[in-house]
């Protein structure tokens, strides 16, 4: 029987590939060595305001390492259809009965105003762009940010406090791409579904109100409803939520993945997701609706 040389072209190989294997790990692991040490500093005590850039600049790592890595193998499909359900299905229940209750509650409270003016009419007209065009977004976003803020990143930064993460490392699993690459592109994807979920239920939420109130038919009621709004406005106000869903993605994983200490921090991190992905929602709500009114025009230019 022929016996391999040990300084056969294989064996050379299989030397360069785990060679580069490692020197990859190495790459990574020291990339989140970065990111932790800065939000590390961000702890400490410091002069007013360099804890709050600390914090960004590890923020703004955690982005620039998903980028880096999402299109990289390998791709976890499976874990990734997992994560779209919890997103989801799990919750719909919850999404759609703030919908539901929004729809009605806007009509109720319009109506008497509307009365006043001589313009009943118009009362689903201006229920289907109140909630299309930013209710249904936001509010949306922010229950998605409350339930899944909390929850992811209480799961990972357990995970973290319990060097479950470390083991996943330690066995060259890639726990970056299971764990957050996963989640992150879940709620890109589902956020805007889950919205025109919600933005329908909303609206038959209106017309149960408006057909108790006056009866009003419901063939009337879906053309005056969408005779002012543009599919323009449709699609921008819907899938604005994809970087909503990005924002809370990559915020909850990123207090999760980094978290060091015991249970207390967990704590903290789960809620530093919830308060710091609803603000950036607010704000990214703010910078997208004025670059599509720039690009696209408001409601009055569109007819």
């Amino acid at each position: 029987m022929e016996t391999v040389p040990e300084d056969s072209l294989t064996t050379r190989l299989r030397a360069a590939r785990r060679s580069r294997q490692n020197e990859k790990i190495l790459q990574e692991k020291e990339l989140e060595q970065k990111v932790e040490e800065r939000k590390e500093v961000a702890r400490a005590p410091s002069v007013p305001g360099e804890s709050f850039f600390a914090a960004a600049g590890g923020l703004f790592a955690f982005v620039g390492m998903f980028f880096s890595r999402f299109w990289r193998r390998p791709f976890e499909v499976k874990e990734l259809f997992v994560q779209m359900d919890e997103v989801g299905t799990k919750s719909l229940t919850l999404t759609g009965v703030v919908g539901f209750a929004i729809g009605i509650v806007l009509a109720l409270q319009s109506r008497g105003t509307l009365a006043r003016f001589g313009a009943e009419s118009f009362l689903p007209s201006m229920l289907a762009l109140s909630v299309i065009k930013e209710i249904g977004p936001v509010l949306t976003g922010l229950v998605l940010a409350g339930r899944l803020g909390a929850g992811m990143g209480a799961e990972l930064g357990s995970m973290k406090v319990t060097e479950q993460i470390d083991a996943l490392e330690v066995a060259a699993l890639k726990p970056f791409h299971y764990l957050v690459v996963t989640r992150v592109i879940a709620c890109v994807i589902m956020f805007p579904i889950m919205t025109l979920i919600t933005d329908m239920l909303a609206l038959a939420g209106g017309y149960l109100e408006a057909w108790l109130s006056d009866g009003m038919d419901i063939r009337v009621f879906i053309s005056t409803a969408f005779d002012s709004l543009r599919m323009t406005d449709v699609v921008v106000d819907t899938m604005k939520t994809s970087i909503f869903g990005f924002i809370v993605g990559i915020v909850t994983c990123y207090q999760g993945y980094t978290v060091r200490g015991g249970t207390r921090e967990v704590g903290r991190a789960a809620m530093n997701a919830v308060v710091i992905s609803s603000l950036l929602i607010l704000v990214a709500d703010v910078i997208v609706v004025q670059a599509s009114i720039l690009l696209f025009g408001d409601i009055s230019s569109g007819a």
